[in-house]
């Protein structure tokens, strides 16, 4: 019989982690341990309060819930026709979390969530240097910091400031270096309206910055097939995603749209089953994409980056959050001149032994 226990942690920001629909200062993570015998798995449910369309109110009594099924055959959770498809089709962060920890568990509790190039070390993933939204000083302070760390990818959170400040410090920038030399990317989380929101694509372009992320506010569907076909720059889509949990609504989805790319988060989109149809959806019709962490820890941090290296992609993806916080659970995961690898020299750190439990 396996055991299936939920362990909640508070993560603290080290700094105030700012986007347009406000500041982040700590988030709870909870941790999922199935254990049987000697063996133990772990996955992380890491929802975000007003992004995440788990009602956090609840959340605690619909993992307990749902552990004391699962782990009547957890297996299950990673096959197609399982009822958790249906069950978690509104959960998705706790679906990833069950995957996870089911998958640990399969290859012995060792962490290894696939074994591939990556969970070997043989296998860097190339990732984005992130600058929160904060004031504009701090903002530049960070910018070098990302350059000084070796970082060809910077992305920066926008749509706070007025865009004629925001532009400046993306021209400084720019010419300083190329766009063959730096890769920028930016993300407004829906912060611009119909009326504001070609001006900043029109200066964006002339940038050369290769891609905008949710320019407006998810939900308006036919505002944003009008972007992704007139804007002067890429468009991916984010949040546009949550909430489209069936094959036939997500490439409905694609095909009314038609974004130049997706930015996959497997907490929001519906666990790694999700993005694994989201990517094949995408590919059928030629949309690029890339993997981005959701705020989670080492543990959900290090299950995103072994799925993303199941994928041939030399794409810059979004996975250096876990260095945000005061604490992290330490694991053989570090980040060197832009590339996230995995130290198979460290040893991992048990999640019950991680900074402030609530």
């Amino acid at each position: 019989m396996f055991n299936a226990t939920a362990h909640p942690v508070v993560f603290r920001f080290a700094f105030e982690a700012g986007t347009s629909r406000g500041v982040l200062r700590e988030k709870t993570s909870w941790f999922i341990r199935l254990k049987k015998n000697d063996v133990e798995g772990w996955g992380e449910c890491s929802p975000i309060a007003g992004l995440s369309p788990e009602p956090l109110e609840i959340i605690e009594a619909k993992i307990s819930t749902v552990l004391d099924e699962w782990q009547k055959d957890p297996g299950a959770i990673i096959e197609e026709a399982s009822r958790w498809t249906e069950e978690l089709a509104r959960w998705p962060s706790l679906r990833f979390a069950l995957e996870t920890a089911w998958l640990d568990y399969s290859h012995g509790g060792q962490h290894t969530i696939f074994n591939n190039a990556f969970v070997q070390g043989k296998q860097a993933v190339p990732i984005n240097g992130l600058v929160w939204m904060n004031t504009l000083e701090h903002m530049q302070a960070q910018i070098e910091d990302k350059l000084k760390q070796g970082y060809r990818c910077i992305k920066l959170k926008i749509g706070h400031h007025e865009s004629a400040s925001e532009m400046d410090l993306l021209k400084r920038l720019r010419a300083r270096f190329s766009s063959k030399e730096l890769m920028i990317r930016v993300d407004a989380n829906g912060a611009y309206q119909q009326d504001s929101v070609y001006p900043v694509l029109e200066a964006l372009a002339k940038l050369e910055v290769h891609s905008i992320e949710q320019p407006i506010a998810a939900g308006q569907p036919l505002l944003m097939a009008e972007l992704c076909r007139n804007s002067p720059l890429p468009i991916a889509l984010d949040e546009e995603l949550i909430g489209h949990c069936s094959s036939e609504e997500r490439s409905k989805l694609l095909e009314q749209l038609k974004p130049a790319y997706l930015v996959l988060k497997p907490s929001l989109h519906g666990g790694m089953m999700g993005c694994r149809e989201w990517i094949n959806l995408a590919a059928q019709q030629n949309i690029g994409w890339w993997m981005t962490s959701y705020l989670e820890s080492s543990v959900g941090l290090n299950a995103i980056a072994q799925f993303t290296c199941e994928y041939d992609t030399s794409i810059f993806h979004g996975l250096g959050t876990g260095q945000i916080y005061t604490h992290n659970v330490f694991s053989p995961l570090e980040v060197h001149d832009g590339q996230l690898i995995y130290n198979i020299q460290k040893k991992w750190e048990s999640p019950l032994k991680t900074g402030t439990s609530e």
